[in-house]
């Protein structure tokens, strides 16, 4: 008989699935159970880990969240990037990427951070882990605008305040969205910022109807 050889993860590998699944616990509790009952333990449990495990590599509540928080967002910029890099030659690089910015504020992804930025009003230690996130987010946002839309030969008025005006826009009409499901003026709302999307990349907007 041959000897059957089991292949054994390393204490690297493991640590990682257990750091995975825990982070992806922690996302699935915030959607079902928001920042209030959303507990450690909780987590724990989703994640089939036991609690000293959940312990040893995330040692608060707030810690392990916003690591979640900050992971989904890393995992949506760089799936961004690579649909950015598979748009055809003369696509609408604009358009695309308000598409794919929407879609992020209409998903968990959203959801779950708006659920720690609400908690963090009235919680100075989780303000701060929060608006640590938010400031890596807002800095991938503009470096991938860099890199999609290089400066123009000619100064644009306001260009540099582009990426957090789109931003801005989007989040406000997620969080219009939760109270008022009617996405009829949101999709004419898109279309204008569409329209007006090419100062991006230093032409003039586009006239709509």
């Amino acid at each position: 008989m041959g000897v059957v050889t089991k292949l054994r993860r390393t204490q690297t590998e493991r640590s990682a699935e257990t750091r995975g699944a825990l982070l992806d616990a922690a996302i699935d509790c915030i959607l079902d159970l928001g920042w209030a009952r959303t507990t450690t333990t909780e987590i724990a449990a989703r994640a089939g880990v036991s609690r000293g495990a959940q312990l040893h590599h995330f040692p608060s509540k707030a810690e392990l969240v916003t690591e979640a928080v900050e992971h989904l967002f890393a995992r949506r910029i760089a799936e961004s990037r690579v649909a950015f890099a598979r748009l055809p030659d003369g696509a609408d690089r604009a358009a695309a990427m308000i598409d794919v910015l929407w879609e992020m504020f209409t998903g968990p992804t959203f959801y779950v951070a708006l659920e720690l930025t609400v908690a963090a009003r009235t919680d100075p230690a989780l303000r701060a882990r929060v608006s640590r996130v938010h400031a890596r987010f807002i800095d991938d946002v503009r470096r991938t605008f860099r890199e999609m839309f290089p400066p123009p030969a000619e100064a644009v008025p306001f260009r540099d305040v582009v990426p957090l005006f789109v931003l801005s826009l989007l989040e406000g009409m997620a969080l219009g969205k939760i109270v008022d499901p009617d996405d009829a003026h949101r999709t004419r709302m898109l279309a204008a910022l569409k329209a007006l999307a090419p100062v991006m990349e230093g032409r003039p907007p586009k006239e709509t109807s």
